[in-house]
């Protein structure tokens, strides 16, 4: 994604990845993604962060690249500024600090609809999220959960990447 956009997304807690609903053709697997992020600046509503994606399974496995990100905003829709970045300016940015970065594996998978899921597995945290995201608020606010998501998350603060990786920092 390049430029300014908005994000449309909602976002819901997972009591088990969906092995059932891969397994039956309900979902396919479009890719699996391992992401190292960073946040390098944050107040209020706006927050900066860094990221490294390694793609594992799907189109471009094995491939690795590097973003660098501005959200603005809070709740279902957020202005959103991402383009990618090198590894060196990722390297340079990370080492400015000792940050840890928030870890997680995101498996990206599609519905018989075309509906695009992407779930989250963030590593040592026991925690399992998955998120979608709409071309409009009006579709989001339409959108009927599938059975095996769980309750919905909103602006529940304890399950935002930002908090996630705070409390990375003071472990």
């Amino acid at each position: 994604m390049n430029g300014a956009t908005r994000e449309i997304e909602r976002k819901f807690l997972l009591g088990r990845y969906p092995e059932t609903e891969l397994a039956s053709g309900e979902l396919k697997l479009v890719n699996r993604l391992r992401i190292d992020q960073t946040y390098l600046a944050f107040s209020g509503d706006e927050e900066v962060r860094i990221r490294k994606l390694a793609v594992e399974a799907g189109e471009g496995a094995g491939e690795q690249y590097y973003t660098h990100t501005f959200k603005r905003g809070v709740g279902l829709s957020r202005e959103e500024i991402e383009y990618p970045i090198s590894k060196a300016v990722y390297d340079q940015l990370l080492g400015l600090g000792k940050l840890v970065p928030l870890q997680k594996t995101r498996t990206i998978v599609r519905d018989k609809e075309g509906a695009v899921f992407e779930i989250d597995d963030y590593t040592g945290l026991g925690l399992l999220t998955v998120e979608t995201e709409f071309e409009s608020e009006e579709s989001a606010l339409a959108f009927k959960a599938p059975a095996w998501f769980g309750r919905e998350l909103g602006n529940e603060e304890e399950f935002r990447n930002k908090k996630l990786w705070l409390d990375l920092q003071i472990r």
